[in-house]
């Protein structure tokens, strides 16, 4: 809307700070008249404009106020509270995310990152070594060895460091998962065979 109303010419219309023009004056000169006329015009072209962006509901409400100024001025006031309600309901979402098994686990490490990107588009700070604390305090406690020995490392890591260790470790724990599912699978055979062998004998 803001670009549309600039490009038009026709935004200074909502300048908290513009000033207003006097009452007409039958001795006035032709340049505040140009003006004045100038003036009510744009008036009427923003009001129409920013009108017409709003759903049927919102119409109705602001088309009963009488300036553009006046109804910007509560546009501005209603969506920096559902911002700021935004804003709340992001960073609830950072701290409360909980990373599950039954998903990959980087996948999810993603997510927060994207969390956390959104609280800095909001001018909320999050360093590297909170962003570390925060994923480890969220592994699921299939993760707690890996938790405590990263807790009692001397390292600082970056979050990109933590990532590629992170990373390694999701695939050792594939590998020994793979691992133990195989040994569980060669028992199950070998001891079908045993039984299958004492059935004959």
């Amino acid at each position: 809307m803001i670009f549309l109303l600039t490009s038009l010419k026709i935004f200074y219309i909502l300048d908290p700070n513009l000033s207003i023009l006097p009452e007409p004056q039958e001795d006035e000169s032709a340049t505040i008249k140009i003006a004045r006329v100038k003036r009510e015009e744009d008036e009427v072209i923003c009001q129409g404009h920013i009108l017409n962006t709003l759903t049927s509901r919102l119409y109705d409400i602001f088309s009963k106020l009488k300036s553009p100024k006046e109804i910007w001025a509560v546009l501005e006031t209603h969506y920096k509270q559902e911002k700021s309600g935004s804003d709340r309901f992001i960073a609830l979402k950072f701290f409360e995310y909980e990373i599950t098994d039954n998903k990959a686990i980087m996948d999810q490490v993603h997510e927060i990152q994207m969390l956390k990107s959104k609280l800095s588009d909001l001018d909320i700070k999050v360093p590297d070594s909170l962003q570390v604390g925060a994923v480890l305090s969220k592994l699921p406690p299939s993760w707690n060895e890996y938790r405590k020995k990263m807790l009692h490392s001397t390292d600082n890591y970056t979050f990109d460091q933590f990532q590629t260790h992170l990373q390694i470790e999701v695939q050792s724990h594939m590998r020994e998962l793979q691992a133990t599912n195989s040994k569980v699978n060669l028992f199950t055979e070998t001891g079908l065979t045993i039984t299958q062998n004492n059935l004959k004998v």
